[in-house]
């Protein structure tokens, strides 16, 4: 046996070479499908263990050279030479990004892919949800007998906090997330948000604030009905508009899920997601935390937020460049003395839209869209703590507070997706103007119905420029999985 072949078989059998990335993809569909078929089929009829046939695919790939030039796009490189491989699920949200980060790498390194079975059984509740719901503590105790469960021991982030180091006879990584941490954050998606996750499009806009819903729902539908780039529009529920005479969506009965998600769909996927993350930053680290499996092109955060100038008006626009992060909710996983740069074309193009949308320009934008650090705090009542924090605000800079801004961004940083943000100055509270109903003038609503239009147009300015072009080297460290 050579050293590659002991090395595959420590992490799965049956591997077969691939020079064409479509191929390799279709087996990775076969096999998929061939364990969640046996699980379906195990659980319908009462069978026996299976959790041994019932695995994920493996996709491995050796290389001999390591990093290639810096021409190179800051992602599907090959950083050190070796043994890479991950886990693979749900071909029919991923196969299109399977093909493409494949098929980049076959082109630049000349060597195959393999394709095979690994050693990890698919949670049966993953493949069939109904499994596990309604369960007495007896019929649990049977299904633990029969069926693997999720393994909350092999599903973390350690790959995207930078913890995972090489070790013997254990690839590399290939991607940021396993299977089972990626079945994990599906599922939540779906419960946080009330949409399945095959809805969801690679650019992202997140708020907190219901009128922008309420905005995006009309834009949406306008859309759909134009019959142009957009094939559809989907509400929590999964109620899917299409234009037809015979779509019918209803609101949704009951309470709303925690996140409610909005989507305007375009059939190759990069259409526009809104999600309403409601107030705080643990939400906005919940929601981002499963966002991230799905390797959106861009999020941006278009919130409320409270001015701290004078010069800022009711309606006045705070573009993030930096983040003063008092949120705390990921100091675990990202410690606050790492900077959190603000991603370049982001930034140009947000302010690129603004100035289209607002008419303004030059000196007079300037006067309405100010360009600073955003301190975002995990205490909605910051305003009682002022004699403690006037002196961090006064040392920082800070232009506005909000709770949910650095969080997101500190988030995409770390799980290297762009990020930005586009805030909305609602009061100020340094400056007598609190949150009260009798201060939403004229202006200041002017000013909100714009907001989300900018969101919207930026997200299309940066699909037009191309994707490739947002994936920033920032993102990247000097020990990086090859997919981006």
């Amino acid at each position: 046996m050579t050293d590659s072949e002991r090395m595959l078989a420590s992490v799965g059998a049956d591997f077969v070479a691939f020079h064409d990335a479509a191929k390799a993809v279709e087996r990775i569909e076969a096999l998929y499908d061939e364990s969640a078929t046996l699980l379906r089929e195990a659980f319908r009829e009462n069978a026996a263990d299976v959790s041994d046939r019932a695995v994920y695919p493996c996709l491995a790939f050796f290389v001999a050279r390591g990093a290639p030039p810096e021409t190179r796009p800051p992602f599907d490189v090959v950083l050190e030479p070796g043994f890479y491989g991950t886990t693979l699920t749900r071909p029919a949200l991923f196969s299109g990004y399977w093909r493409e980060q494949i098929g980049i790498l076959l082109r630049h390194y000349k060597q195959p892919v393999y394709v095979g079975r690994s050693l990890r059984p698919i949670p049966l509740p993953y493949v069939l949800e109904e499994a596990v719901s309604g369960l007495t503590e007896a019929d649990l105790r049977q299904i633990q007998e029969r069926f693997a469960l999720p393994d909350l021991h092999a599903t973390d982030d350690s790959i995207a906090n930078c913890q995972s180091f090489p070790a013997d006879r254990r690839p590399r990584p290939l991607a940021l997330f396993t299977a089972e941490r990626t079945d994990y954050s599906l599922a939540r998606l779906h419960h946080y948000t009330g949409t399945s996750p095959n809805h969801f499009q690679r650019f992202i806009l997140l708020t907190n604030y219901q009128r922008y819903v309420d905005a995006f729902r009309d834009f949406g539908r306008g859309e759909v009905a134009k019959g142009g780039e957009y094939s559809a529009f989907v509400e929590p529920g999964d109620q899917v508009w299409t234009g037809a005479d015979e779509d019918v969506v209803a609101p949704l009965s009951g309470s709303l899920p925690q996140m409610p998600a909005y989507h305007l769909q375009r059939p190759d996927g990069d259409g526009i997601t809104l999600v309403n993350i409601g107030v705080g930053p643990a939400n906005a680290k919940t929601i981002t935390d499963h966002l991230a499996v799905l390797r959106p092109h861009c999020w941006l955060m278009v919130g409320h937020c409270a001015g701290l100038r004078r010069t800022q008006m009711l309606g006045d626009y705070v573009l993030a460049h930096g983040y003063m992060r008092q949120d705390h909710v990921l100091d675990d996983d990202l410690p606050v003395w790492v900077p959190v740069p603000p991603i370049a074309e982001v930034q140009v193009a947000l302010q690129a839209v603004a100035a289209e949308v607002t008419g303004l320009k030059d000196v007079e934008l300037k006067t309405r869209l100010r360009t600073g650090t955003v301190m975002t705090t995990d205490n909605r009542n910051w305003e009682l703590r002022l004699r403690e924090l006037s002196a961090d605000i006064n040392m920082s800079r800070a232009i506005a507070v909000d709770m949910e801004s650095a969080t997101i961004a500190a988030n995409g940083f770390r799980f290297r997706v762009p990020y930005g943000t586009l805030l909305c100055v609602s009061d100020k509270p340094l400056h007598g103007e609190l949150k009260l109903r009798g201060m939403a003038n004229a202006f200041y609503r002017e000013r909100v119905s714009q907001h989300l239009t900018v969101g919207i147009e930026t997200m299309r300015l940066l699909r037009r420029q191309g994707v490739a072009r947002l994936h920033s080297r920032k993102l990247r460290g000097f020990d990086e999985p090859p997919f981006r």
